[in-house]
């Protein structure tokens, strides 16, 4: 980006942050606030006036920027860690909606991708969108078999616009850091690159049909989550086929009522498959706002969800699993130590944290909530709670913690939208209690052998010979163990320099007894020894006490 549009984006973010009154952000800026007097200069601050909410400022501020600051205050709105709530409250409400671009150029788009006329590969392409986002939109299709499926079309152009609004957004993240007195704690740069990585991400189709494929083996055969098939000869990186679904908005109340849809069930079972996706697979849906989830009524008192948009997915490793499910438990059973025990132990906090102190701030998060009905503890915020105590303690930030809490969040606000008496601890507990039964149990040390059996298939026949091998060579008295590490490198080391002191205290002190001995004998023995000049005995002896001198010193 050149420095004149740089500078011409900057003009106009200027204008839209005046436009809804948030010039006194920039000025409250370390840079600015030697002038923080011009705030009251303007005429707009002449007479007094209500303005809206900061969050809701800011929120219609980026709505204003375009798409990609749209996007990124979505993001941004993950990061409760980074944010106050009620600016994350309201970047959370940011919608993902932009007007469509023309149909015949999303069809030439399909056209370049799949290397042939739309009317060879589908029997019809209905040019008019169903649905246009930031990133992608998308158009209904039939394929020659008849199928009826969507065609997502990655809008054009539109990677060197992310680029554009990136390099604009590290260009501010860079003068937060510099001249905001909180920019280097809240680390802005790590922030857009994350956005950077994510919405770039976003952009590679193959990547999230490889997702959804994923999601949909993990999910075949089960009553609680349908995933849409993807059609792969028709997918490619700007291109992505996928069968169509039917069913109604999650966010449509009135035409779940009028269907008849139990709604308690349907609650119960997004819980559900929240907790299979992030303990059973280990693989979860990481952006499931209603706009994403639809449900199938064919059987109302079993309704099941169906879900599209697989461009964000998040992971655990086994590690974060096992503490994440053992720190859920020990809130059940307010067991705070545990909390703060397994905080350490995962290295979610720094080793050094005292147990005790983190106890007790945990408990001061974790009692008050206690006290109040089951149905009505956020089990999300309580961990949103928890995360931002633990940053007093130095918690370094998790990033897959971060899409978890995202996720969970958005769970359980739309499962108390669809039945507000849902008690989200009453369906979870089970499910976390089987799971580290089953994580721990006997069944766990047969599934582990049998992952391990093809390894020792390979390892088994060859170790005969090997401890043949071993046992021969002791007998022989060949055997050599071989370690390498710093500590020893270290000790080598050691050992070389005390060698070179002991050589040279030994050869300082030999100098200076020959000295010693010369300058005795000079003058009795001028047969053996000649004349015995005092240069002799003086350099000797002085060069001897120089090297017995340095005998403590480190001459490596």
């Amino acid at each position: 980006m050149s420095r004149l549009g740089l500078a011409l984006r900057l003009a106009h973010i200027n204008v839209v942050l005046v436009r809804h009154g948030l010039d006194e952000i920039v000025l409250a800026t370390h840079l600015f606030r030697p002038v923080r007097f011009l705030l009251y200069l303007l005429p707009w601050h002449w007479f007094p006036r209500r303005r809206p909410p900061r969050g809701e400022r800011i929120r219609r501020a980026l709505e204003d920027l375009g798409p990609l600051f749209v996007k990124f205050g979505q993001i941004l709105s993950t990061r409760r860690d980074l944010l106050p709530d009620d600016i994350a409250e309201e970047l959370a409400r940011l919608q993902d909606r932009v007007p469509p671009f023309p149909g015949v150029v999303a069809r030439r788009i399909v056209e370049a991708s799949l290397g042939a006329p739309v009317a060879e590969r589908f029997h019809s392409f209905d040019e008019q969108p169903l649905a246009s986002a930031s990133i992608a939109q998308v158009h209904a299709a039939r394929l020659p078999d008849g199928s009826e499926v969507v065609v997502k079309v990655v809008r054009p152009g539109i990677e060197r616009v992310i680029r554009r609004d990136v390099s604009l957004l590290y260009a501010l993240a860079a003068l937060a850091e510099r001249y905001w007195r909180d920019g280097r704690r809240l680390r802005p740069r790590e922030v857009v690159a994350e956005y950077e990585k994510t919405i770039l991400d976003e952009l590679d189709l193959l990547r999230e049909a490889a997702s959804a494929s994923q999601l949909r083996r993990n999910f075949e055969g089960s009553a609680l989550l349908y995933i849409p098939e993807i059609h792969w000869p028709y997918t490619r990186h700007e291109v992505m086929v996928m069968e169509r679904i039917h069913g109604i908005p999650v966010s449509d109340m009135a035409g779940l009522q009028a269907r008849g849809v139990n709604l308690r069930v349907l609650a119960e079972r997004g819980v559900e498959i929240f907790f299979a996706q992030v303990f059973e697979h280990n693989f979860f849906h990481a952006d499931m706002h209603p706009g994403n989830i639809f449900v199938s009524a064919d059987d109302p008192q079993r309704p099941h969800y169906l879900a599209v948009d697989f461009g964000i997915m998040g992971s655990l490793s086994p590690a974060d699993q096992h503490y994440l499910a053992e720190n859920f438990l020990a809130f059940f059973n307010r067991d705070y130590y545990r909390i703060a025990e397994l905080h350490v132990i995962s290295e979610w906090v720094p080793r050094g944290t005292r147990i005790d102190e983190f106890e007790a701030a945990i408990r001061s998060v974790c009692e008050p909530i206690f006290e109040r009905p089951l149905k009505e503890i956020s089990l999300g915020q309580l961990l949103l709670r928890l995360f931002q105590t633990a940053r007093r303690f130095n918690m370094e930030v998790q990033p897959q913690l971060v899409l978890l809490e995202k996720t969970l969040l958005n769970i359980e606000g739309l499962g108390r939208e669809l039945y507000p008496d849902l008690d989200l601890w009453k369906t979870a507990k089970p499910f976390l209690e089987r799971w580290m039964k089953d994580q721990l149990g006997v069944r766990a040390l047969l599934r582990e052998l049998g992952a391990q059996a093809p390894r020792w298939g390979e390892i088994l026949p060859a170790l005969p010979a090997m401890v043949h091998d071993v046992l021969h060579q002791a007998r022989k008295g060949r055997l050599q163990v071989e370690w390498r590490s710093g500590e020893l490198r270290h000790l080598r080391q050691e050992i070389r320099r005390g060698n070179q002191r002991t050589v040279l205290a030994i050869t300082g002190g030999a100098l200076v007894v020959a000295a010693a001995v010369t300058l005795a004998l000079d003058g009795f023995a001028p047969t053996m020894l000649g004349p015995a000049p005092l240069a002799t005995w003086v350099t000797g002896g002085l060069g001897g006490l120089v090297l017995m001198a340095a005998w403590p010193r480190d001459f490596d």
